[in-house]
């Protein structure tokens, strides 16, 4: 198939073109390096410097070959920060999604897998949280993921433009091959933040809250190695165009790791202090999410291969290293 990959330079958008690649799929990868670099472009990529919101040069990509379908991974993604700048997210994730669906309208583009987020279910009402889980966001982020899965729908309904939308829980990890070296740009997740402490980027970190209801007192998180999660990307794409059909699918590994159990492997594995200071909550968090991801495995066949938390931090920590 020929896809085209808009974000395919950012952290996970690179792992999701390389397996596409892998697979023997022709792939362009479209993206402002706003985020993404140019050291995760692969050679066999044909790369697109274009904004989504630059509707003629988006429009100009999309009928640059016969596309069979789109991988939209351009939305930006820090809960904390929506918080703050709503209309930074409004017009990037909801604008800039509108254009890709209209462009794509107008190429003749019939399918798109949409990189969405866990955060659209909001607090936890039962765990495991499943697809059926009702979908009340408590940040802003949250709310632009689900309404782009809303426009999404309408698309299906009246432009029969068939999707996939992934809800990930935490990527994380980087590639098990060591093809990918790109570092993620000023990350907010836990993983990232404690390499570049153990690296010594950054003298300290964060713990946010240690009372909470679990085992250790510390926060308890569903991850998802980002292998596993370009796996889904390729399987929920198939399932798609066979079954022309769209779909809402949880990706996450099923397995729940505290902060504490976190932060105790990565020292380990890295022979690093990792100095950590405990502080307030953060307001939204949970004390603990989980994922439930028994439709991928019934629909898609796809079950995590490589999210046990000594995988995701062996493979990140021969990244962060180097650095």
């Amino acid at each position: 198939m020929n896809i085209l990959v808009i974000g395919g330079a950012g952290y996970i958008g690179s792992h999701v073109t390389r397996e596409f690649l892998d697979r023997g799929h022709n792939c362009v990868v479209y993206d402002n390096l706003s985020s993404g670099l140019r050291e995760n472009l692969f050679k066999e990529a044909k790369f697109i410097h274009g904004d989504i919101h630059d509707y003629q040069v988006l429009l100009g990509a999309m009928k640059t070959a016969s596309f069979d379908a789109i991988i939209h991974l351009a939305a930006f993604k820090a809960a904390g920060e929506s918080m703050l700048n709503p209309e930074k997210y409004s017009r990037n994730n909801i604008c800039g999604t509108v254009n890709i669906l209209n462009a794509a309208c107008e190429a003749g583009i019939k399918s798109i897998v949409f990189s969405s987020s866990a955060a659209v279910y909001g607090e936890p009402q039962y765990l495991p949280i499943d697809e059926k889980h009702p979908t009340l966001p408590e940040n802003y982020y949250g709310f632009t993921k689900l309404e782009i899965e809303r426009f999404l729908g309408w698309y299906d309904k009246l432009k029969n433009i068939r999707y996939a939308s992934l809800r990930y829980f935490n990527a994380a990890g980087y590639d098990i091959k060591g093809r990918i070296k790109g570092l993620e740009q000023n990350p907010a997740n836990l993983l990232p933040v404690i390499m570049e402490t153990a690296c010594g980027a950054r003298n300290s970190m964060q713990v946010f809250g240690d009372d909470y209801d679990t085992a250790d007192g510390t926060c308890v998180r569903d991850y998802i190695h980002v292998n596993d999660l370009a796996e889904g990307h390729a399987k929920a794409l198939e399932y798609i165009k066979k079954n022309d059909k769209s779909i809402t699918i949880n990706l996450g590994s099923e397995l729940g790791f505290s902060v504490t159990e976190v932060l105790e492997t990565a020292r380990k594995i890295t022979g690093q202090p990792i100095l950590a200071k405990t502080v307030g909550r953060r307001e939204g968090d949970p004390a603990k999410l989980t994922a439930s991801c028994s439709l991928a495995a019934e629909l898609l066949g796809w079950k995590a291969k490589y999210s046990d938390m000594e995988t995701l931090i062996k493979t990140s920590w021969d990244v962060y290293k180097n650095i």
